[in-house]
């Protein structure tokens, strides 16, 4: 049985920052930096032009040297805003009210919160009290396809319920000047904050995706390619040079799993250009057809698990065909990876 995911909402954070204005902080704050020039051209060929912080450049928890306890809530509570802003939206475009979801399923990573989105977001949504919940909490950029597989599983447990799902990610949380390599350099200008919600149910509300299965895969022994790191002064994000191709490493289980079945659509985490680019690849398409994951890596930057929530929003605007076959792929530290396959229904 299908599982239908209607149109998510996204919403971004308040302060759009463009890749300029990175360069011109990490220019003010290295000036000596050895490999200043180096890092200043892998940043403007990153792939993103914009993306959007929930707090300014120059704020304590951004730039500045805020510690780990207000770097921690600031991003949690500004990401539980966005994420009940999105979900409201995507109520209200489903025509639905809080009492009427059966479940909820969160993923957010930066920000430590006990109890997490999940349980809050039911106080303020109005969810009844008995409505089941998940809350995934390390899985960040895999976390919303993720998310959507726990849905999809939920439906199949007890068709006609209806699943909210929600993702936040507040990555300006990881922007730290006392990192100092180039990976870490990459991310100050890669990653974007945002939330986004969609709605899950056995029976379509509109036009959109169905589910049709799933897949999960954990790259064996792959632990140092990408994770994350508390310290006393925040949050940050560490990656090895294997990280280059862990996801051309995961990809030929991830074809292996889709089969001769040819996509028409897909929906790619844009993690950057060469991911968008070799996932595309891999299951036989071409850049056309991976335009809204280039689309939202040039405007918002990599989201987290968000992202593939934009995507997919982007791809409501210009829809594939009834019956075209669709996939989502999305891939997280670990090195961990989920997909689904899908297809348009009208």
């Amino acid at each position: 049985m299908p599982a239908y995911v209607s149109r998510p909402l996204t919403v971004f954070g308040d302060h759009k920052v463009t890749t300029g204005e990175i360069a011109d902080d990490i220019r003010a704050h290295h000036p000596d930096h050895p490999r200043l020039g180096a890092i200043l051209r892998v940043v403007g060929n990153c792939g993103v032009t914009t993306r959007h912080f929930t707090r300014p450049v120059d704020s304590p928890t951004v730039a500045g040297s805020a510690g780990i306890e207000e770097r921690a809530t600031g991003a949690f509570e500004d990401a539980l805003s966005m994420a009940e802003r999105a979900a409201t939206g995507a109520l209200d475009a489903a025509g639905l009210a809080g009492e009427d979801i059966d479940a909820i399923v969160t993923a957010h990573c930066t920000g430590w919160a006990v109890p997490n989105l999940d349980v809050r977001l039911m106080d303020r949504l109005n969810l009844r009290p008995t409505a089941r919940h998940i809350a995934l909490t390390t899985l960040a950029c895999a976390g919303g396809v993720q998310a959507l597989i726990r849905a999809a599983d939920l439906v199949a447990a007890r068709p006609g319920s209806k699943v909210l799902v929600v993702a936040a990610e507040v990555i300006s949380s990881v922007y730290s000047h006392r990192d100092t390599s180039i990976e870490s350099m990459i991310y100050k200008a890669l990653f974007g904050d945002s939330a986004a919600a969609t709605v899950v149910t056995s029976t379509p509300l509109e036009p959109g995706i169905a589910i049709e299965d799933t897949f999960e895969y954990v790259l064996p022994n792959s632990l140092d390619r990408y994770h994350g790191r508390i310290s006393a002064d925040g949050f940050h994000f560490d990656s090895t040079k294997k990280a280059l191709n862990a996801a051309d490493d995961v990809l030929p289980a991830v074809v292996d799993w889709f089969g001769p079945r040819r996509s028409d659509f897909a929906v790619i985490h844009p993690g950057s250009p060469r991911i968008i680019k070799d996932t595309a690849t891999a299951l036989g398409l071409d850049d056309h057809a991976a335009r809204h994951s280039t689309a939202t890596l040039s405007d918002e930057g990599n989201l987290g698990g968000v992202s593939v929530f934009r995507v997919l929003e982007r791809t409501h605007g210009e829809p594939p065909e009834n019956e075209a076959l669709g996939a989502a792929v999305a891939y997280g530290p670990g090195f961990t990876t989920a997909a689904l396959r899908c297809r348009w229904h009208a």
